[in-house]
């Protein structure tokens, strides 16, 4: 009846304003969790919604905003619960991109699915669960306007996705076009770009032209083959010589100058990129290049790595064309790319495939009761809440935390299946927070990142004690070892433990098991260029060296001979484990300085057995017999001066 609503509700408004002393309506400056779980990765589209604290902002799960408002004593939450409804598919192609960048305009769209949303917010008292649904024009004024901050504020997640997602490849001023040397103008490129020819191979495609010299080289050879023959960065290799110890870096593209600017590239040691010139008309000017008479006659490198971008096929890595059934059971759920974040991927993937982190699941109820309170901050309570989604069935397709397929539309197509990951950009964020590299977005290297991880995950562990409990309590420790470095010389011994968490392997290649058949194929790959240089590889998959992970072991512990060790020469050092981890990491190390100074690749495959022993790289310590090298002794002090 009509009076019984009343007077409920105006014993549940008391309840909220005998609350709501203390509030703050949020501001653009706060970070409202409105959009994740602190402890989980429930969303307002989640079945159960999310519950937002007015005083806190800290978003919580329905399986968690019981015990949070238990711990806090906070009463008062805003409940999100958000759907969606896919968009009937528009018929207008999309729009080309035109430069190297993602998520902004003009650049590679990243929006999948396009959907409508609609929001339902109530506020919601803990921890009885009573509700109000908003808006409601019973409530004070100042508790509907921090309600409504909770439900219109950007969410702290949506802030770090964008800023992940959005990326526009930079291009700097180079650091030596502004005192450029320019040898004396003895010839002068014609405007015609009949007349443009690579000055070793004969090339008439993509030609740079050195700003410094005036010479006319064709661009880089890419892996498979295409692009030019490195005439412009030979050439520049020469220059550093002769005019040590930079040389003449600055190219241009010839055929992209135009009087809005061209391409140019640095081949400094120091840039080696694309740069910006400041002073490019008056460059070309020398050469006889007037800028204001320049057409665009050939593809800028934007174009050309836009054209590879959109045109990429990664069939041969995707299995592309098999019949391939999508695992979605406990323990196979997926991260999302939140921007480069592949690296960081790949080793929360790893590490929750170890027995020793798995134990966090278990564990994350008594983790979550002795966080701090705001989690956000706190470690071991994002391992848990990651370790708590891959390892069980909660955001998988049709878990009680997994968003509900939106309804399609009267006419419109279905959208796509259900995701099986989730996004862990709290702990992503925990973990990069202070460090330049990975805090950015940027690709970096996943041996560091595994590294700087672990490092954080043993200083949690120390600064908390045994609060991780005792199943999970040296994971900061897992592959930590010792290394014992023996050195002998002139007939004694020098021991020396090193620490270490990863062996980084180098790979030997002159020991491939099929070395005859990869230098048959690089003879038939230098004879076909030879005859056409311009032409595109063979479809055929390219035969790569194979190399044991055995030989790459061995070359590492392999006995290395020292040029001076305390006043010896040819001293013979060896390498071994004084300590095993019970995890060992390695790292194979492919990247590699070329002849010309380039950094590049390897193209090889290691296979690496299911067991290893190694127990032939035991090592033991002094042994009977042996005599210790005396310590080379400190350097006298300087005598005083007279």
């Amino acid at each position: 009846p009509p009076y019984t609503r009343v007077v409920f509700m105006e014993a549940l408004l008391d309840r909220v304003r005998a609350s709501m002393r203390g509030l703050v309506p949020a501001t653009e400056y706060d970070k409202v969790y409105n959009d994740e779980c602190v402890l989980s990765f429930d969303s307002p589209f989640s079945p159960g919604g999310l519950y937002v604290s007015l005083r806190t902002y800290l978003g919580f799960g329905a399986q968690h905003v019981q015990a949070a408002s238990m711990r806090s004593g906070e009463t008062l939450y805003v409940h999100l619960q958000k759907r969606r409804t896919l968009r009937p598919k528009s018929d207008a192609p999309d729009a080309a991109p035109t430069k190297m960048a993602l998520g902004v305009e003009g650049g590679f769209s990243v929006d999948g699915p396009q959907y409508d949303e609609s929001t339902e917010a109530a506020l919601v008292l803990m921890p009885s669960g009573e509700r109000v649904p908003l808006p409601c024009q019973e409530l004070p004024e100042f508790v509907s306007t921090c309600c409504q901050a909770i439900v219109t504020h950007v969410g702290a997640m949506q802030q770090r996705k964008e800023s992940a997602v959005a990326w526009e490849a930079e291009t700097l001023p180079s650091k030596y076009a502004e005192e450029l040397v320019q040898l004396p103008p003895h010839k002068k490129i014609s405007p015609d770009p009949a007349a443009w020819v690579c000055e070793e191979s004969g090339m008439r495609e993509n030609l740079w032209l050195n700003l410094s010299d005036g010479h006319i080289g064709s661009g880089r050879r890419q892996w498979d083959g295409s692009g030019g023959t490195n005439g412009a960065l030979n050439h520049y290799e020469e220059t550093k010589k002769h005019f040590p110890p930079h040389g003449f870096p600055l190219v241009v593209k010839l055929g992209t100058i135009t009087p809005h600017g061209a391409d140019v590239y640095s081949y400094a040691d120091d840039e080696n990129s694309e740069v910006t010139d400041p002073k490019l008309a008056e460059h070309l000017a020398h050469w006889g290049i007037d800028v204001m008479r320049m057409e665009k006659t050939a593809q800028s490198v934007t174009e050309m790595n836009i054209a590879a971008n959109e045109s990429l096929e990664l069939d041969k890595i995707t299995e592309a064309g098999k019949d391939l059934a999508p695992l979605t059971s406990r323990g196979y759920l997926g991260l999302n790319n939140l921007g480069n974040s592949c690296y960081v991927n790949s080793v929360l993937q790893l590490l929750f495939t170890l027995p020793e982190y798995q134990t966090l699941h278990p564990a994350a109820p008594a983790i979550f009761a002795t966080a701090p309170s705001d989690p956000t901050g706190d470690l071991p309570s994002q391992l848990a809440k990651l370790g708590g989604a891959l390892l069980g069935d909660r955001y998988n397709p049709g878990g009680d935390g997994a968003p509900p397929p939106p309804p399609v539309p009267e006419g419109g197509e279905e959208g796509p299946a259900p995701e099986a990951a989730v996004a862990p950009r709290m702990l992503i964020s925990l973990v990069g927070k202070g460090h330049s590299e990975f805090s950015s977005s940027r690709q970096q290297d996943a041996a560091e990142y595994l590294a700087h991880l672990v490092e954080a995950i043993g200083r949690a562990e120390r600064a908390r004690g045994g609060r991780l409990g005792d199943g999970v309590a040296a994971l900061g420790e897992l592959s930590s070892f010792a290394l014992e470095e023996r050195v002998e010389a002139a007939g004694q011994v020098a021991y020396k433990r090193v620490p270490g968490s990863a062996l980084s392997l180098q790979i030997p290649l002159e020991l491939a098991s099929n070395a005859a058949e990869v230098a048959a194929h690089e003879a038939k790959e230098d004879k076909r260029q030879k005859l056409d240089p311009a032409a595109a590889p063979p479809p055929d998959d390219p035969v790569v060296p194979l190399v044991s992970f055995e030989a790459c072991l061995s070359r590492y512990l392999a006995v290395e001979t020292l040029e001076n060790f305390r006043g010896h020469a040819g001293a013979a050092k060896t390498t071994r484990f004084a300590t095993f981890p019970r995890v060992l990491v390695v790292q194979l190390s492919r990247y590699y300085t070329d002849a010309d100074w380039t950094a590049k690749k390897m193209a090889v495959a290691v296979p690496v057995p299911e067991t290893l022993s190694l127990e032939a790289f035991r090592g033991g310590g002094l042994q009977p017999g042996e005599s210790p090298l005396p310590d080379e002794p400190n350097e006298p002090a300087p005598a005083p001066a007279p």
